[in-house]
């Protein structure tokens, strides 16, 4: 790695402070770290989150479930809290890498990463939560904008994730077997306003399966959803999979996140 500064604030409105344009938040750097080892990025500071006990923890309230942005998949995935609310939610983050990554990982990072493989999006896309910074709320379906590409302004820290309760939700995620992320990931939920279809590993970014909502909202289950495909055109294709594969593989993890949460 290149030489850079390093600082550990103990509060949010210091490490907003202490970062410039040419430095970087640093948050579960299961993602940032191996980029910076390889020296495909460089920085002037890192600015370490770690410190900050107000970016930890999970509430439940007001038919609501919030996780601070450095909680850790793994206390994602153990909390009885998350299991009674959101059991899909938990159950995801179980799956996501392995031990390592699950026990430094976090949510915030994730989603300020917006790997185009990652599963957190696709929780955020489908369970229609809302990402809140030391700035702003930002609703998921505006916040996640393209290619490691999101709607954060220069600076801008994401504090906490904020989901709504869904009355039914699951997700099944077909992983390549070396790394754990998705080759096809999808996450539904059936909310008040209808179901809610997110796809995360087929695109360049994460994104809403619209004609599957439609056939959902008025019958959630596996059947009313066989006859639907995914065009193949904006997709992936890679050495892992190409983009009619990963065509096929959503209409199949669809139906099975379907079933899991029927």
């Amino acid at each position: 790695m290149y030489s850079f500064d390093y600082e550990r604030p103990s509060g949010i409105d210091a490490a907003a402070a202490a970062v410039g344009e040419d430095d970087k938040y640093l948050a579960g750097g299961q993602s940032f770290l191996p980029t910076l080892k390889l020296r495909l990025a460089q920085v002037d500071k890192l600015v370490d989150l770690g410190g900050i006990s107000d970016l930890v923890g999970i509430t439940v309230s007001g038919g609501e479930v919030t996780i601070g942005a450095m909680t850790t998949h793994a206390a994602v995935a153990t909390s009885a809290d998350v299991r009674n609310a959101i059991p899909a939610l938990a159950d995801m983050a179980s799956n996501i890498g392995d031990a390592q990554v699950r026990n430094r990982g976090t949510i915030g990072g994730s989603i300020a990463n917006n790997d185009p493989a990652a599963c957190y999006p696709s929780s955020l896309m489908a369970l229609g939560a809302t990402v809140h910074t030391n700035k702003r709320s930002i609703p998921a379906d505006d916040f996640f904008v393209d290619l490691f590409e999101t709607a954060l302004e220069d600076g801008e820290l994401v504090t906490k994730v904020s989901f709504p309760i869904p009355e039914k939700a699951a997700y099944a995620k077909f992983p390549n077997p070396a790394s754990r992320f998705a080759l096809v990931g999808v996450f539904v939920a059936k909310t008040a306003g209808g179901a809610r279809v997110a796809v995360t590993g087929a695109g360049p970014c994460v994104f809403r399966q619209g004609d599957m909502e439609a056939a959902l909202s008025g019958n959630f289950s596996s059947d009313a959803i066989s006859g639907i495909s995914t065009a193949a055109d904006d997709l992936n294709s890679d050495i892992h999979a190409s983009s009619e594969y990963r065509a096929h593989l959503i209409s199949v993890m669809a139906a099975r996140a379907v079933d899991a949460a029927s």
